[in-house]
């Protein structure tokens, strides 16, 4: 029998079992080849047959496990770890260090392919698998790091948003139900590190728990998933010989009841593993502060030093370009613990906008250690939250770890991928939702310039679900504290020294308990330069600031106007960004900017967490909660909520979000002078340059490079002076802005675009004047069966059907029988639902009131034909089965030899009536529409509350690419405040048929729009995933011309559509357009 297989049977008795013997027991196991053979009975002595006799004492009880595991004790969160510490890498020499290349370092890079095996529980599989003569060659491989449900294993992903996926019993996970990964890896001590006195196995990330043996030896145990664990290994490290290091980690651990964060449960040593040599004389840790006078000019640089003895010190402070600003020695006086304090003479400050870094170099025996180091203050100034004495208006996001193909196993170029897409969007700030990130991410954070809020890795929303106090589980059980408390400690030991962390998080959604007051507590011991945020301590008993969740933009603003306030005030999430949204951002940002007590915002999040997956026939998507079964429970495409999508390409969200924050804003114009507002927090205006130009119906006129006045101060207003308009403009014409920064600029790179504004200069031509512009005469009129046609001068035929007053079809001259109407023309009240229309109030009514069924009813059509035209007048209502309401409508078509125009004049009645609407509007199919032009909002698509980031021009897509395909089918491609639109076969502004096969214009209607899209509103609505929507593709276009369009708003989690911009019932409605 091979080894593994004997080392396997000598523990079949350590079962999860409990036998209770009362009879005697003999069991035989015959082994031939391969197969396995069970007799019962007498059996003769054979050499090749292994044997198992256990005679069994009458009344004799034995319990297995014998003990509690670690993974299901409370008492144990770490077994044998070294006390948490500063992230740093030790070099043996200074360039090396300034040059912070770990592959330099004097520690050695263990992750790569392993060898793994996967046992449904911790008490299955090869328990032995850490003894040095056991046989992993038949083992399968897996990356490190990794997450092993990504990499083939186990059961697969799993989504919640809220709920445990086991039964709540804590501390307890299930015995049963734990799968359990088992690692194996083989190295060899690289020379240049074996010099070491002390070396330390690191592993910055294992999810939820794990132990370690290091050639066979115990090593310890650890949990914490997102917080690193050291271990001293030098007791069984071999330096000379193959070192054989053996991991078991366990998908669940009583620590998961606090890491209910609203992601994937995935499992693994999902961030590196390092093993580090430490000198005889080395650094324990170290901390630096920055103390800023009152002035916010000098400064103190204060490093606290903790050593593994006495040594001399040596440190050096070097700015950007490499200078030395001081070298100094410090004899510790025979203390392992020393601090140094350096007098700085107005140093350059770091923040956000202007993210100067230093590089101290700190060195002890033979080794260096370098931590870049920002001089900044942040703190509350009358309540208001300042960094270096300016007011500091947060501009931010959530951010998860996350990838398509690894989960939370990151790659470094996804990383900084994802910061420089944050940076060119004007985002400001991020929350590390909701646990503290690779490390990595705070070099970049600190190089690039962001704010963060280091969040602690503390979740525990499941208890909300389970029928009692939830806050009485964890948080307000003192038994939980130390558990607490270590999360709270590792954060702030790992993280202190980054001047981009300016405040820490205790964590998110775990209720509020006394636990929180000791995490605040400890981590004030550590450091007292930072804010502390806990959203759920409401009344900011704890906490240092006020924070909320998706509070409505009308209750923030009854926070902001309180009186005698003390502590501000944050939204740590809103503007949901799930789908097609999210809307009515811009009214938050105004807020944030007018009243002193908002910081700011995170908004919720910045990308989707798709999984990349594929179907039974290889076809390859993104999948969620559901896509990976068996996952139940599941909260389906809830964690499909970012302004970026799976892969965290930039959505249509982030485009309105990056508008809503743009560091310049522009506020008006008048007699030729331009309003703009400084948004930055610490930075003028003078990197900038501001271009202008002239936009109208198919024209554009560029202007010239106006003047930004000098010395423009943060959040103060500036004027720019206009020269070289034109005397005279067409009809709606809009001037335009641009502000890009200039060569040369300190923090930005030179022609990036931060900021576009534009207003309008004339007004747009309304339908009454478009109708007194043409030439008055009578179309051509014929009756054929049951239709009726009228052919306009340009060829076009617009047909009828008698029998039910449609508009039925379209065809012309050249063609008279290719009737391009696949669909007739109805009007239309409802769109497929958003995410947002599904969450909020006003989708579920739709359905419930069935607006998705309304059919248009036709009464009676009078013909009326004069000298000038033919007017045909269709009563009607629009109606659902079932129910009682309907709308009762005029439709009047006027045609002359120029125009078919269509007047719709409606009244909502009725029982049940739903109080919105979700469009109000046309809808039509129509074939060989290749290309679509158009003058208002684009390129991108708009609604009525997200419709900022598009400017107005004339604009033309391809048909096909109007629609935006979302990762869970919706509702998308809608343009708003069109002034006309133009299906086509060809591009450019020939009219002639079939290049131009039919025009719409609104006149001067605010807030028109459309969409041409290959679905049907139906097929949109049935379909989960967009594979499955591609199937339904149609051969011809739906095309809908919408009066009036309900806003997103962002119901999936949050606010509905604000008031201003629903689509109410309680109306009449009286709308026009021309057809030609």
């Amino acid at each position: 029998m091979p080894p593994h297989h004997a080392s396997r049977r000598s523990h079949l008795n350590k079962a999860n079992l409990e036998i209770r013997r009362s009879v005697d027991l003999h069991v035989d196991l015959r082994v031939a080849d391969s197969s396995l053979t069970v007799e019962a009975g007498p059996s003769t002595p054979n050499p090749s047959i292994q044997s198992i006799s256990n005679p069994l004492n009458v009344d004799e009880t034995e319990v297995q496990p014998k003990q509690v595991p670690d993974w299901s004790n409370l008492n144990v969160i770490h077994r044998n770890t070294l006390s948490p510490r500063s992230h740093f890498h030790l070099y043996n020499s200074e360039d090396d260090a300034i040059a912070g290349d770990t592959s330099r370092s004097r520690a050695a890079l263990l992750s790569g392919t392993w060898g793994f095996e996967l046992s449904p529980g911790p008490f299955k599989g090869s328990r032995d698998f850490h003894q040095p003569n056991f046989d992993h060659t038949e083992w399968k491989l897996i990356k490190v790091p990794g997450m092993w449900q990504l990499e083939g294993f186990g059961k697969g992903p799993q989504y919640t948003n809220v709920n445990f996926p086991f039964p709540v019993n804590p501390p307890h996970v299930p015995y049963d139900d734990n799968e359990c990964g088992r690692y194996v890896t083989r190295f060899m001590v690289p020379d240049a590190i074996k010099d070491g006195d002390q070396w330390r196995l690191r592993f910055e990330g294992v999810d939820a728990a794990f132990t370690v043996w290091l050639n066979g030896k115990d090593v310890g145990y650890s949990q914490g998933s997102r917080n690193p664990s050291e271990f001293d290994v030098s007791a069984f490290l071999k330096l000379d010989s193959e070192n054989t290091l053996s991991v078991e980690v366990y998908q669940r651990c009583d620590g998961s009841y606090i890491e209910d964060q609203d992601q994937w449960w995935l499992s693994g040593i999902f961030r590196d593993v390092w093993l580090h040599s430490f000198p005889s004389a080395r650094f324990e840790d170290f901390h630096i502060q920055t103390i800023l006078d009152d002035d916010y000019r000098d400064a103190w640089l204060s490093v606290d030093i903790t050593l593994n003895k006495a040594e001399t010190i040596s440190s050096k402070l070097l700015d950007k370009q490499g200078n030395i600003v001081f070298s100094e020695s410090h004899n510790t006086d025979g203390e392992k613990s020393y601090k140094c304090k350096y007098r700085m003479k107005n140093p350059e400050k770091w923040t956000a906008e202007t993210p100067y870094l230093y590089t101290l170099v700190l060195s002890v025996g033979s080794v260096y250690v370098a931590q870049k180091v920002g001089f900044r203050r942040a703190e509350l100034i009358d309540g208001v939250f300042c960094v270096n004495g300016n007011p500091v208006k947060i501009r931010g996001v959530n951010r998860h770890e996350h990838t398509a193909d690894s989960g939370r196993t990151v790659p470094y170029a996804n990383l900084r991928q994802d910061l420089r897409t944050m940076k060119s969007f004007n985002i400001n700030a991020i929350r590390t939702s909701h646990y503290i990130n690779d490390t990595r991410f705070y070099d970049l954070t600190d190089e690039m310039g962001f704010w963060v809020l280091d969040e602690a890795d503390l979740e525990c929303h499941g208890f909300g679900e389970v029928g009692a106090d939830p806050a009485s589980f964890a948080s307000d059980n003192p038994e939980w504290r130390e558990a607490y408390v270590d999360r709270a400690v590792q954060m702030v030991m790992r993280d202190k020294n980054r001047p981009s962390v300016i405040m820490w998080s205790l964590g998110n959604e775990a209720f509020y308990g006394r636990n929180h007051q000791a995490m605040y507590d400890a981590i004030k011991e550590i450091d007292s330069t930072r804010l502390i945020h806990y959203e759920a301590d409401q009344k900011a008993q704890t906490a240092d600031i006020f924070s909320r969740m998706y509070t409505h933009v009308d209750d923030m603003i009854k926070h902001a106007e309180e009186k005698d306030w003390k502590k501000p005030f944050v939204m740590c999430e809103y503007a949901h960004a799930m789908g097609n949204g999210p809307g009515a951002v811009q009214e938050y940002i105004e807020a944030f900017y007018k009243y002193p007590r908002l910081m700011g915002g995170f908004v919720w999040e910045w990308a989707n967490h798709g999984l990349i997956t594929e179907t039974k026939d290889g076809e390859k998507y993104y999948g969620y909660g559901g896509d990976f079964q068996p996952d139940e429970p599941n909260d389906g495409n809830f964690v499909m909520d970012g302004l970026c999508d799976s892969r965290h390409f930039p959505g249509p969200g982030l485009n309105e979000y990056s508008k809503a924050i743009e560091p310049v804003q522009v506020l008006g114009v008048k007699d030729g002078q331009v309003t703009i507002i400084n948004r930055y927090d610490f930075l003028t205006l003078d990197h900038l340059q501001c271009y202008w130009e002239l936009i109208s119906d198919r024209q554009q006129m560029i202007g010239h490079e106006i003047p930004i006045p000098t010395g423009v101060k943060p959040h103060t207003k500036a004027t720019l002076v206009l020269g070289g308009l034109p005397n005279t403009m067409s009809a709606n014409t809009w001037l335009q802005l641009e502000f890009q920064t200039r060569s040369g600029s300190k923090w930005t790179p030179p022609g990036l675009v931060v900021a576009r504004g534009e207003v309008p200069l004339t007004p747009t031509l309304s339908l009454q004047l478009l109708k007194r512009l043409s030439t008055p005469a009578r179309p051509r009129i014929q009756r054929k069966d049951d239709m009726l046609y009228v052919t306009i001068s340009k060829g076009t035929i617009f047909g009828f059907d008698t029998g039910n007053g449609t508009l039925s079809s379209l065809s012309h001259t050249s063609n008279p029988d290719l009737n391009l109407i696949t669909v007739p023309m109805a009007l239309d009240f409802y769109r497929a639902l958003t995410d947002n229309d599904r969450g909020g109030p006003h989708g579920q009514e739709w359905v419930d009131r069935r607006v998705h069924q309304t059919r248009n009813h036709f009464s009676q059509m009078t013909t009326t034909e004069t000298e000038t035209g033919c007017t045909i007048v269709v009563q009607g209502r629009v109606a659902p089965p079932v129910l009682a309401w309907g709308v009762d409508t005029t439709t009047t078509y006027t045609i002359t030899a120029e125009y078919c125009s269509i007047r719709i004049q409606a009244k909502p009645h009725g029982l049940l009536l739903p109080s919105t609407l979700a469009r109000f509007g046309l809808s039509f199919g129509m074939r060989d529409v290749r290309i679509v032009e158009w003058f208002g909002r684009g390129p991108g698509e708009s609604y009525r509350d997200k419709k900022r980031a598009q400017t107005m021009n004339t604009w033309g897509w391809a048909a096909d690419a109007l629609f935006h395909e979302y990762e869970f089918p919706q509702d998308s491609g809608n343009r708003t405040d069109a002034r006309w639109v133009e299906l086509r076969t060809r591009w450019g502004g020939d009219d002639a048929f079939p290049n131009r096969l039919l025009r719409a214009r609104f006149g001067d209607h605010e807030g028109a729009s459309f969409s041409v899209t290959p679905y049907a509103t139906r097929d949109v609505d049935e379909c989960r995933h967009p594979y499955e929507l591609r199937k339904r593709k149609r051969d011809d276009h739906i095309v809908k011309l919408d009066w009036y369009h309900h806003g997103l708003g962002t119901g999936s989690c949050g606010p509905a559509t604000l008031p201003q911009y629903q689509l109410r019932t309680d109306r009449e409605f009286d709308v026009e357009l021309l057809l030609d």
